[in-house]
């Protein structure tokens, strides 16, 4: 006579995706592509292929795979196929799995530090469409000592005197909250192994930063330039 499940076993059906989503990120060339889409770009089948190191066919299914699986949404331009990550929430778990994999490598007998990142990616890059690296999490930090943020359970909300901050760099605090995604939450930095910020605030400070010009994209990907006028106000926020 079959047995009523256990409590454990109740549980573990809450979840009936995670596997699913975990054997799509297994495979080397895919978790590959995901990687090279972190800057929030759209990429041609073609370029994802060669980032992969598969051949056409096979990228095609693995791409196929990852479209099917809701990680990846398509975009066809004419004859063009274009893949990017599905959405911020999607790329704020990626980060997250990276970091997980850099604190677990720490405990094998030959870690791989936090130091190998290259320079310009560590201090300052992107994060989808928010800012991460050593810079970004300073920030954050500094917005939640200040009292302008207020981080709980990985959700942010901001507070009254940090609205009226955040207008001064023209974000409008309202208008980040009524968009139809979350307004702001933590996001673990895989090079920093702490948290910074992301969901709509996080995206519209990189979008004020690089208006103002205080941040320029670069030639390599994901990673940012702090101008000169970024460093001194950066300087100033940090210091205030």
């Amino acid at each position: 006579m079959a047995t009523a499940p256990s409590a454990n076993e109740r549980d573990v059906t809450h979840f009936p995706g995670l596997s699913r989503i975990g054997a799509l990120l297994a495979d080397p060339g895919r978790a590959a592509m995901l990687w090279s889409l972190m800057d929030g770009s759209a990429r041609p089948a073609g370029e994802l292929t060669m980032i992969a190191g598969l051949s056409p066919s096979a990228a095609s299914g693995h791409l196929a795979k990852l479209t099917e699986g809701g990680l990846l949404t398509l975009e066809v331009r004419g004859r063009h196929r274009y893949y990017r990550i599905a959405n911020a929430e999607i790329a704020v778990a990626i980060e997250g799995l990276a970091h997980l994999a850099q604190a677990s490598a720490s405990a094998r007998p030959k870690p791989v530090a936090a130091r190998t990142v290259p320079l310009e990616m560590r201090y300052a890059r992107t994060c989808y469409d928010h800012m991460a690296g050593e810079l970004a999490v300073r920030v954050f930090d500094h917005l939640l000592d200040r009292g302008w943020l207020v981080e709980e359970g990985g959700d942010v909300s901001a507070t009254e005197s940090g609205a009226a901050m955040l207008a001064q760099w023209g974000i409008d605090v309202g208008a980040q909250r009524a968009r139809k995604r979350r307004f702001a939450c933590t996001c673990l930095d895989w090079s920093e192994r702490r948290a910074h910020l992301a969901g709509a605030l996080g995206a519209a400070l990189l979008e004020q930063w690089s208006a103002q010009r205080w941040v320029e994209r670069t030639e390599r990907r994901r990673a940012l330039r702090i101008t000169p006028l970024g460093r001194e106000r950066f300087e100033a926020l940090l210091a205030a």
